[in-house]
């Protein structure tokens, strides 16, 4: 039987996938970080499972460094392209994020509170820098693809979805490792 949690992210997922989000997202890099940060990270801390065993620190760099790859790499300007421009771009850039998503997740349930709220941070600081590089880029990175659906032009649309990608992504992983960090001050107060 499923929990709730997973049942929640596969639901966000099939929302995130299934509805119209996927194809204005194409020409549009607001609704594009929107669906990037759902698949990159609520989803994958709704599902990903707690690994079995105990979780090393040559572990827990090899997953941040994952997931950092998988997300400044579909933000180059090439690859970003690509995935607008081609279905099979588009598949594999989402699979890779749901998948470097879940296996930074499933490395930090494993890791320990202490580890997990380490990787968590570093995640939170790749992630604002990113939205800040792209929201304060003082020219269009992407070209005209990537703005029409709300009307913006497209540096206007790469300005909020770096703000998207800062101030949200940012802000939910840097919750996430507060949270952890806060449980692993605790352990080690009880056992002062």
């Amino acid at each position: 039987m499923l929990s709730l949690p997973r049942l929640a992210g596969l639901g966000l997922l099939a929302v995130l996938w299934l509805s119209p989000l996927p194809g204005y997202a194409g020409g549009s890099m607001v609704l594009h970080m929107v669906l990037h940060l759902g698949v990159t990270a609520v989803v994958p801390a709704l599902l990903a499972p707690r690994l079995p065993g105990p979780v090393g620190p040559l572990t827990l760099v090899l997953a941040a460094a994952a997931e950092m790859a998988v997300v400044w790499g579909w933000h180059l300007p090439g690859t970003h392209l690509w995935a607008r421009l081609s279905e099979t771009g588009f598949v594999l850039e989402q699979g890779s994020f749901l998948a470097a998503g879940c296996l930074l997740w499933a490395v930090v349930r494993g890791a320990g509170a202490f580890g997990g709220a380490v990787v968590l941070l570093a995640t939170t600081m790749h992630m604002t820098l990113l939205g800040a590089l792209i929201g304060l880029s003082p020219r269009d990175l992407y070209g005209g693809i990537c703005a029409g659906h709300l009307g913006l032009t497209a540096l206007e649309e790469q300005q909020v979805a770096g703000a998207l990608m800062a101030g949200a992504g940012g802000a939910l992983y840097l919750a996430a490792a507060l949270h952890r960090l806060a449980r692993a001050l605790h352990l080690t107060e009880e056992r002062a």
